[in-house]
């Protein structure tokens, strides 16, 4: 009977330390295989999903990384800034930032736990570093750039900037020679380093008038700027306007000196036609005209002869010659 006992207990025990041969691995998680605290495999959920067998415990032990994205807070720095022309330097700010990181690969979750170990031992690595860099940035950017009016699409620019200088993308300088933040982290600790952003950026009030003043300042120069090219937009309107129409009144000029030409001509030859039908009434014309330009020049008082040609006008007009008889005598008949 207690041999019985003894080999049930005995196999339960062997069934329970067999069970710990098995082991499953998540999609979101690294599987991290020792074998007396030495590292034997490494399995990446994204392609060795499942389940897998091992050496029981205490041969051999699981130890899980999570492979999602993770964000950390970082604590609130105060860099010191700059203003545009770099005559001040010594106004804080204070920035909230954080940071998003995950680990890439197998390879680097062996780093990850070789020279980190702990979730927590990573955000204590990973906040000097990121803030260091925080206050390198934003020490080297003017606050008329970190506060100036801008619409949506510069704020996203300058977000851009700022985001691609705190990951090391873009230098700050001639003097930054440091290798990119990001890969200098992932080759030390294992850690990709996906994004870092500016959750808030407080400017303190002793900051404020300069900012204001600077700001002022770019503003009044945009509108000396529009106005100089406005006036200068309105000359030349205003020039090529007289330009043209210079242009349309010699044209128009030209016209009218042609036009009047044809006409006189055409009236001219009218006069001539309408001389040739009747001489005598051309010729009654002619005086009309030439004594109203006689009587229309000044209020003289003209003393004229009976006999002089004007009075034709009044005592024999067109036709009255063939109506009146003759006065000389009719020769006589043979």
């Amino acid at each position: 009977m207690n041999r019985t006992i003894v080999l049930i207990l005995a196999l339960i025990v062997l069934v329970l330390w067999g069970q710990s041969a098995l082991y499953t691995v998540d999609q979101a998680e690294f599987a991290y295989v020792t074998r007396f605290g030495e590292p034997v495999a490494v399995h990446d959920g994204a392609t060795a999903a499942g389940l897998h067998v091992k050496w029981p415990a205490p041969i051999e032990s699981v130890r899980r990384l999570d492979r999602r994205l993770r964000i950390v807070d970082l604590p609130t720095t105060e860099p010191l800034t700059r203003d545009p022309t770099d005559k001040e330097v010594g106004k804080t700010l204070t920035v909230d930032a954080y940071v998003c990181w995950k680990i890439p690969d197998a390879a680097a979750a062996d780093r990850f736990l070789r020279t980190v170990g702990t979730l927590e031992q990573a955000r204590r690595l990973l906040t000097p570093r990121i803030n260091g860099r925080l206050t390198a940035v934003i020490s080297n950017i003017p606050l008329t750039d970190l506060f100036g009016i801008a619409d949506d699409a510069r704020i996203e620019t300058r977000s851009e900037a700022v985001r691609r200088k705190l990951l090391g993308i873009d230098r700050l300088g001639p003097a930054d020679t440091d290798e990119p933040l990001a890969e200098t982290i992932l080759r030390d600790y294992g850690i990709q380093v996906v994004d870092v952003r500016l959750r808030r950026l407080n400017y303190p009030e002793a900051a404020l008038p300069s900012i204001i003043e600077s700001i002022s300042e770019r503003l009044k120069e945009k509108v000396t700027k529009i106005e100089t090219e406005g006036s200068q937009l309105y000359t030349k309107i205003v020039e090529d306007a007289k330009y043209e129409a210079s242009k349309i009144e010699k044209r128009a000029a030209t016209e009218k000196r042609i036009i009047e030409g044809r006409a006189d001509l055409e009236a001219g030859e009218i006069r001539l036609q309408a001389d040739t039908i009747d001489t005598n009434f051309a010729t009654f014309w002619r005086k009309i005209k030439t004594f109203q330009a006689s009587m229309m020049k000044s209020n003289d008082v003209l003393l004229l002869s009976g006999k002089h040609p004007l009075f034709d006008l009044l005592l024999r007009p067109p036709g009255e010659e063939k109506k009146r008889p003759s006065t000389q005598p009719k020769p006589e008949q043979e």
